[in-house]
């Protein structure tokens, strides 16, 4: 990460990487709380240059300690007299390290759960004066089962014994959960004095970053000229703007490439607020190009890489058309941190996805030196505060996410045959075998008769900083009417089915009574699909704007299944609700909207003859990621 030119080169902490969904997001909820944070890798890391920070962070990552390469730390770095926390693989590798043990848990744990803290708030270190209970965030397969000499257990939840551990007389600190995720209740506090510990309380600001970055620009982009490609949302939306303030006029150019998977009439909103920012735009339809080169392609990451590489040649082939010579001209875009290590770029991580952005042509021009990407080291939340920085308009800086492959990956697709789909078949889910530790559900299961299956397609998930590639779970009730009594109790179904049944990422609920579902094969991505998906979504978005929902829903995708109900002789496809609560995309959970205004919306959809179901998604991320693909 760019160091910023006001901070002080030794008052920081570092994160080591060991390959995990969130290593950044550590450091930058850290940066947010107020102190300068830089990543760094184990490999390149020992006791020397651990005493050149004020405070260590040991982050998540996807092995298994006790398996044979998983990545370690020098034994230095935890004899550096240095504060250090441990975070979930982190929490593992430093009981590992001095002499813990480390297992295979019998119960993976995914989602939400209750910490309760043991002894004297005076006398826990960083978990002190935090609330007797608080609800953090699980994302583990792995448990301690044994602790080094001088540790305590400070705290723990009905499922981990040693959520919480520390040797105060070191002040080292490891935890279980994930702190750095927005749905740990006390993640801020716990964090913020982690800080106070490495005495680096309010030492770093964003207008920081914000000064330091329009410098790098200024000097990386001396003697070239950016060519840059806007999709309208509020990333590259910022990255512009940021860009045009840094770097003479004529030397930006902005390009629009229309592939056939916007948003209903988004080119010409697009095309409005850029204009109104005082900037210019280009705009290309090549929805021809996409509709044509993703003809039968099914698998989500054929299409995404497919998408990303002909984004590049739509532009390059405009820019030769604008005589814009290679050689002067750089590629610009607006890619925030997520796309980055969803793509699997850090090392020892896994690849969830494969962001558009981050195709092997993108990555060889970024090694090439030919890529500026302003935004690259932020997440969605900082994006939105240097958007407000930078002086842009609310409308402009609160839109909702939206991806760059567009509703190409709100769009499921099938082979002509099933068979090659390894999704296809459907099967029944007992209910009864997974609840018997549930009372509040099993009420819910006697007073709505509620049925399980898993559906016959599959969706992009993360488990344990794993990509998983499984099937969402249906709930259907025998009453199609859902009441807010009963939500609490099914987001609680929600999170135990993918802890417990190992075939199963995601679950929904179905608007209509229980029936069977079968795979509609030989769909692709063509306009007749995309047309109805631009129907749902614009209804959709009308529907929020009309509710006053917009502002209080972080994101809302709204995805194409290639299913049927078997009793629906019209064969219609079905409609997914994604409503999320999120703040940096790295961890989201469901938006539960009032009952009767999601059967309003469901009503909606319904009643343009479509659609055969319509269901809304229960799943946190963890397991589910926002987007199905």
């Amino acid at each position: 990460m760019q160091e910023p030119g006001t901070a002080h080169p030794q008052e920081k902490i570092a994160v080591l990487d060991f390959g995990g969904q969130y290593a950044h997001l550590i450091a930058s909820r850290i940066r947010r709380l107020g102190a300068y944070t830089e990543i760094e890798f184990p490999d390149d890391f020992d006791g020397r240059k651990a005493a050149g920070y004020h405070g260590i962070v040991l982050s998540g990552g996807p092995e298994s300690v006790y398996e044979p390469g998983a990545p370690s730390i020098d034994d230095s770095i935890l004899a550096a007299g240095v504060p250090v926390l441990g975070i979930c693989y982190g929490h593992h590798l430093m009981m590992h390290s001095l002499g813990g043990k480390v297992i295979a848990s019998g119960t993976r744990e995914y989602g939400a759960a209750r910490i309760h803290w043991n002894g004297d708030p005076d006398a826990r270190g960083i978990f002190g004066s935090l609330p007797d209970e608080s609800v953090v965030w699980m994302s583990h397969g792995d448990e301690v089962e044994a602790l080094p000499p001088g540790f305590e257990v400070l705290g723990s939840t009905p499922d981990c014994r040693f959520a919480a551990l520390g040797d105060l007389n070191r002040n080292l600190f490891s935890i279980q959960f994930h702190p750095e995720v927005s749905h740990t209740e006390i993640g801020d506090d716990l964090l913020s004095r982690f800080i106070d510990i490495c005495g680096l309380r309010n030492s770093w600001k964003l207008k920081d970053f914000l000064q330091a970055e329009q410098a790098r620009i200024q000097s990386d982009t001396t003697g070239r000229k950016v060519f840059f490609l806007v999709s309208g949302g509020v990333d590259s939306t910022v990255a512009y703007t940021l860009l045009a303030e840094s770097m003479p006029e004529d030397h930006l150019r902005g390009l629009l490439v229309d592939t056939g998977f916007l948003r209903k009439e988004e080119s010409s909103q697009v095309l409005s607020a850029i204009h109104n920012l005082g900037l210019e735009l280009m705009v290309h339809d090549a929805s021809e190009q996409f509709f044509a080169a993703l003809k039968g392609q099914f698998e989500p990451e054929k299409k995404r890489k497919i998408i990303g590489d002909l984004f590049l040649e739509v532009q390059a082939e405009y820019a030769k058309k604008l005589g814009l010579q290679s050689e002067e001209w750089i590629l610009g875009q607006g890619t925030i941190y997520p796309d980055t290590i969803e793509s699997g770029s850090t090392k020892s991580s896994h690849t969830i996805k494969t962001h558009h952005n981050r195709v092997e042509a993108i990555a060889r021009m970024i090694e090439e030196g030919r890529v500026i990407e302003p935004l690259a080291e932020l997440y969605k939340d900082e994006v939105r505060q240097l958007g407000r920085l930078l002086g842009l308009p609310e409308h402009l800086v609160d839109r909702h996410p939206f991806p760059g492959p567009g509703l190409a990956v709100r769009c499921l697709c099938t082979p002509e045959d099933p068979s090659e789909h390894e999704g296809y078949e459907e099967r029944s889910v007992d209910l009864g075998t997974l609840v018997e530790s549930s009372g509040s559900i099993q009420e819910l299961l006697d007073a709505t008769g509620i049925q399980a299956q898993l559906l016959p397609v599959l969706s992009v998930g993360v488990q344990g900083d794993k990509r998983t590639y499984a099937h969402p779970v249906a709930l259907f009730q025998e009453s199609r009417e859902t009441s807010e009594s009963q939500y609490d109790s099914l987001l609680e179904l929600a999170t135990m089915i993918p802890n417990r049944v190992s075939r199963a990422n995601r679950v929904v609920l179905s608007s209509s009574s229980p029936g069977t579902y079968r795979l509609k094969p030989g769909q692709d991505l063509n306009r007749a699909r995309i047309e109805n998906l631009q129907l749902a979504d614009a209804i959709v978005k009308d529907f929020l704007e009309e509710t006053g929902l917009y502002q209080k829903i972080w994101q809302f995708p709204v995805v194409l299944l290639p299913v049927y109900r078997t009793d629906d002789e019209a064969r219609r496809e079905c409609i997914v609700l994604r409503p999320v609560h999120s703040r940096d995309a790295m961890t989201a959970s469901p938006y539960m909207m009032e009952a009767d205004q999601l059967q309003e919306l469901v009503k909606r959809i319904l009643n343009t003859d479509r659609f055969g179901d319509v269901m809304l998604d229960l799943t946190s991320k963890p397991p589910g990621t926002i987007e199905w693909e």
